[in-house]
């Protein structure tokens, strides 16, 4: 068990040390503890930052609040987007109303809000969060992980079988677990400003200029407001130091071309660039990462932060798995084989919408123009749409076919689906999957599948009724994240369930006890 850190303490134990406390370690801390493992939070910030860089919640990310039962939390008193620019394309925009799910729409939550809310869930889960402790040093060997730590009263070490770094851009774990962290440099330079104004009437807007691109949003009295500001071709030296109220008025009066008055009370100023980087890999050994530690890029779409959720959802009952002793080290594996592809292709799409909102009249304007044409056909503002939402991400790892010979289904997203043909009557799939265990949907009343599972009755759950799926399926075998691990045509037998099972989540119960990892 875990015991309160201070000098004294020679070493201490816990399943999983998750270095990091914002929304990245927070989800995975609660993933792990809904998978019956131990979960040690150490944050080096005594409070949280407050600050609000990212404010969207994405499709995908809102139905993996649903499938936990987290979803009403975030959307109480929180304003939705049917669709959002893409590229700062505003007058051709996506439509989510195209999308496949139960939730379209991007949910306007402010990072700080999901912070307070994902950090009451791990608390109510059993996690435990210590604020103001920094890992400083990492020694990992063939049984786990030990991690230094500094904290209030003193340093101290604590032993984990596993340490997860969620410790973002600069991470220490990162670079303690000797991960190389390739990738582009900044080419421009960007201000951000919760600050206010006396001037009234400030339009909202976003624009492009000859000078840069600038996001103003304040109330018409005046008062708090953000303003943004992106100025090309200006990479961010390394020396700048803290942003000041000055530099945030400066910045906006190039780019505006005349000054907007802005002043105190300042609640967050920060800079950023487009540096885009991706970890060579998302574990070495007992040490792994998720979010912006594995992952940065220009924050344009809000997806960094989706994109760091879903790391922890896809991780989080992996990790679990093998700390209970039932998940192989190739199904924690597949994490980096699974997630790393997705944050790769974010880090283009990017790019890309970096590229095409450039101030050029000769060459990007036209560019643009094109783009907003196609958006005006629906599969193509279907394929941005799932893009920039995570709606379009299918799994094709660790199947025992070749993708093109695996069911339609096989990695794609089931949380969506309603289960009919029930007493109680229609059920969507996430509430069934609340309590984070495997789910077996027989949809074509397959007794023999039912019982080819019933060794696997311990760790995975059967539940008969009907589903519109399209290509048809007999069978969903569905993972804790809601992800599907085999399906099932009328031509699959019982033996390529149990395949499938063993694969995913060990094996039967029947061969005997799980030997901790």
């Amino acid at each position: 068990m875990m015991h309160n850190g201070n000098a004294d303490d020679a070493a201490l134990t816990t399943d999983v040390v998750v270095v990091g406390g914002g929304p990245v370690g927070l989800m995975l801390a609660g993933e792990l503890r809904a998978g019956g493992v131990e979960a040690l939070v150490l944050e080096k910030l005594v409070e949280p930052a407050g600050h609000d860089r990212a404010g969207a919640l994405h499709t995908r990310t809102v139905e993996m609040l649903d499938l936990r039962g987290l979803l009403d939390r975030f959307l109480e008193g929180t304003q939705v987007a049917k669709g959002l620019p893409f590229a700062g394309i505003f007058s051709q925009g996506l439509n989510f109303s195209l999308l496949d799910t139960r939730h379209p729409y991007t949910a306007l939550v402010p990072q700080s809000r999901t912070e307070v809310l994902l950090a009451e869930h791990a608390h109510q889960a059993g996690a435990e969060i210590r604020r103001g402790h920094e890992v400083t040093g990492l020694r990992q060997d063939a049984e786990g992980v030990e991690a230094t730590v500094e904290g209030p009263r003193g340093p101290y070490r604590v032993r984990a079988r596993y340490v997860v770094g969620c410790d973002g851009g600069r991470s220490a774990v990162r670079r303690l677990a000797g991960i190389g962290f390739p990738g582009t440099e900044a080419t421009v330079r960007a201000l951000i400003g919760y600050v206010a104004t006396p001037e009234r009437d400030v339009p909202r807007r976003w624009e492009r200029t000859p000078d840069g691109i600038l996001v103003l949003a304040f109330p018409p009295e005046g008062g708090t407001g953000r303003a943004v500001v992106i100025e090309y071709g200006h990479a961010p030296a390394a020396d700048e130091g803290p942003v000041t109220l000055e530099d945030l008025n400066a910045a906006v009066a190039r780019v505006r071309g005349t000054p907007l008055k802005l002043t105190e009370p300042v609640t967050w100023l920060s800079r950023f660039g487009d540096a885009s980087r991706q970890a060579e890999h998302y574990r070495s050994g007992r040490v792994l990462l998720a979010g912006d530690a594995a992952h940065v890029h220009f924050p344009i779409g809000g997806q960094g932060l989706n994109t760091g959720l879903q790391d922890a959802v896809n991780l989080g009952w992996k990790l679990a798995a093998r700390v209970r002793g039932w998940g192989s080290e190739e199904l924690l594996d597949t994490y980096h084989g699974e997630r790393h592809p997705v944050a790769e292709r974010v880090l283009l799409n990017t790019r890309a919408q970096l590229a095409l909102m450039r101030p050029d009249e000769q060459h990007t304007t036209p560019l643009r123009g094109f783009i907003e044409e196609l958006l005006g056909i629906d599969e193509v503002n279907r394929y941005f749409g799932r893009m920039i939402t995570g709606t379009d991400v299918r799994y094709a790892t660790f199947t025992s076919a070749s993708p093109g010979q695996a069911h339609p289904w096989t990695g794609c997203f089931a949380g969506w689906l309603v289960l009919s043909g029930r007493p109680e009557g229609p059920v969507p799939v996430a509430e069934l999957l609340r309590p984070a265990r495997p789910l077996l949907l027989d949809l074509a009343g397959r007794a023999d599948l039912r019982e080819a599972a019933r060794p696997w009755a311990d760790r995975v759950s059967v539940v008969a009724g009907e589903a519109a799926v399209e290509p048809s399926a007999q069978a969903l075998l569905v993972r804790p994240d809601g992800y599907v691990a085999w399906a099932g045509s009328a031509a699959d037998t019982a033996d390529e369930l149990r395949a499938g099972l063993a694969r995913w989540f060990g094996p039967p119960a029947a061969e005997g006890r799980h030997p901790a990892p």
